[in-house]
């Protein structure tokens, strides 16, 4: 695992920790719970310029194996 930093408001530290009594476990496993839990839900990010050109070809996905062979073979 890797260490990382969260600065929390008092409230939220409170009820974490009430909720960490409450149900026997450590204040990490519950956040790292949540975290993973709202990974899984959110809406990840495009990568930068994704959707922003137009190629004027509508096959490129049905062809991608086939122009990136052409393209590695003309470099």
């Amino acid at each position: 695992m890797i260490k990382s930093t969260v600065y929390l408001d008092p409230e939220t530290v409170a009820t974490l920790r009430q909720l960490s009594r409450a149900q026997g476990r450590s204040q990490a496993e519950l956040i790292r719970e949540a975290v993973a839990q709202y990974t899984l839900t959110a809406e990840r990010p495009l990568p930068k310029g994704f959707g922003k050109y137009r190629s004027g070809r509508d096959d490129i996905s049905e062809r991608a194996e086939e122009i990136l062979r052409e393209r590695a073979r003309r470099q």
